[in-house]
C-alpha cells in the first residue's frame, strides 16, 4: 500500500539525461512509495524498446536539423517531444502498480482546467475525440513504472516531419494521418501553459492518493550513476539496433501490434534473430528472440521454443508467421 508519495520535476531537455534519471528512479523507489517524475524533451523522436529505428523515423532528417533520436525501455510506438509537450511518469513497486489511479491523476489535472477528458484502452487519454496523452509501461524485477506525455502546446507540423507511420497501421485504428489523431490541450483552454500543468499535476497526485507529495531535489540523486545511465541510451547500439545479412524475413500487423522478423539460417538452424515490433509488452519480444536464438528452423522447432513462452495470442501469432 502506498504510504508514501513523491516528485521530482527536471529542467534539462535533453533525452539521453532524462531517461537515465528515470532508470535512476526506477531503481531507487521505495517499497511503498510512488514517484512521480515530471520532465521534457526537446526535438526528440523516442522510439520503444523494440522498434526498428531506421524503418519508423528519418534519421538523417531529424539529426541533420539538431533533434535527438532516442530508444526507451518501454514498448509502444514512436512518438515526437518539443517543449510544448510535457513527460511524466509513475514509478512504484510491481505490488503497488495501479494503473487506474495512475491515469486518474492524469484525467483530475484535466478536469481542473475544465476539460472533460477520458481513458480508452490501455494507452490512450482522450478529449473529444482528440488524443492528448500517449502510455507505455515497464516492469524490471519488482520495479514498476508507467509513463506518457501531455501535448500542452506541441507543434502539429512537426509530427509528421519526422515519423514513418505506416499505412497498415493508421489503418487499423481507422484514422488518416498521425496529425489527426493528436490534439493540444491549448486548444481547450488557452491559458493553459507547461508550468501551469506541472502544478496541476502534483496537485491530482497529491487529491488521488490523498497525501502529501515531498519534492526530490537534484541533489538528492546519484549523478555517477544517471551519468552511467544516460552514456548507454545516448550510445549508437542502443539508439539504431543492430545490421546483420538476413535470410528470412516476415512481417505482419495485429491487434497487439505489428511485427517484423528478421533471421539469418545456416546449416538449417538460426543463428541471428531481429524482432522488431511497437508492441506494448517489451519484455515478450525480448523473450521471443532468446527463445529463437540456436533452434533448428522448421515448424515443429519454432513452435515448441515459443510454446515454452506461454500460451498467449502474440505467440500464436508468431508462430503462424513463421511457418514455413
Amino acid at each position: 500500500m502506498i504510504n508514501k508519495i513523491s516528485y521530482y520535476v527536471s529542467n534539462n531537455l535533453i533525452p539521453y539525461e532524462n531517461l537515465g534519471v528515470e532508470e535512476y528512479l526506477l531503481n531507487r523507489v521505495e517499497e511503498n512509495e510512488c514517484i512521480l517524475y515530471l520532465w521534457q524533451n526537446e526535438n526528440t523522436v523516442v522510439i520503444g524498446k523494440n522498434q526498428n529505428a531506421k524503418a519508423e523515423v528519418r534519421i538523417s532528417a531529424l539529426e541533420e536539423e539538431g533533434g535527438y533520436l532516442v530508444r526507451r525501455l518501454s514498448g509502444g510506438g514512436a512518438v515526437y517531444h518539443d517543449k510544448g509537450n510535457l513527460n511524466f511518469t509513475f514509478l512504484v513497486r510491481k505490488k503497488n502498480y495501479d494503473l487506474e489511479k495512475q491515469c486518474r491523476v492524469i484525467l483530475e489535472m484535466a478536469r481542473s482546467f475544465g476539460l472533460d477528458a477520458r481513458q480508452t484502452g490501455r494507452n490512450d487519454i482522450l478529449i473529444e475525440d482528440g488524443k492528448f496523452s500517449g502510455n507505455a509501461y515497464y516492469n524490471r524485477g519488482d520495479h514498476s513504472y508507467h509513463h506518457g506525455t501531455i501535448m500542452v502546446n506541441v507543434d502539429i507540423n512537426q509530427l509528421g516531419k519526422y515519423l514513418n507511420v505506416s499505412m497498415d497501421k493508421l489503418e487499423s485504428k481507422g484514422v488518416a494521418s498521425v496529425k489527426s489523431r493528436v490534439v493540444n490541450l491549448s486548444n481547450f483552454n488557452v491559458d493553459i501553459t507547461i508550468e501551469k500543468v506541472k502544478n496541476a499535476m502534483v496537485k491530482a497526485f497529491e487529491k488521488v492518493y490523498d497525501l502529501p507529495a515531498e519534492i526530490i531535489n537534484s541533489k538528492d540523486l546519484d549523478w555517477n550513476q544517471i551519468r552511467q545511465n544516460e552514456a548507454r541510451f545516448a550510445s549508437p547500439e542502443w539508439k539504431y539496433g543492430r545490421d546483420f545479412p538476413f535470410s528470412f524475413s516476415k512481417k505482419n500487423r495485429y491487434t497487439w501490434g505489428g511485427l517484423e522478423v528478421f533471421l539469418d539460417i545456416k546449416a538449417g538452424k538460426i543463428v541471428e534473430c531481429e524482432i522488431y515490433s511497437d508492441a506494448m509488452d517489451s519484455s515478450l519480444i525480448e523473450e521471443m528472440k532468446e527463445a529463437l536464438m540456436g533452434r533448428e528452423f522448421n515448424n515443429k522447432s519454432v513452435s515448441e521454443a515459443l510454446n515454452m513462452l506461454g500460451n498467449r495470442e502474440e505467440i500464436n501469432d508468431v508462430i503462424e508467421l513463421l511457418r514455413i
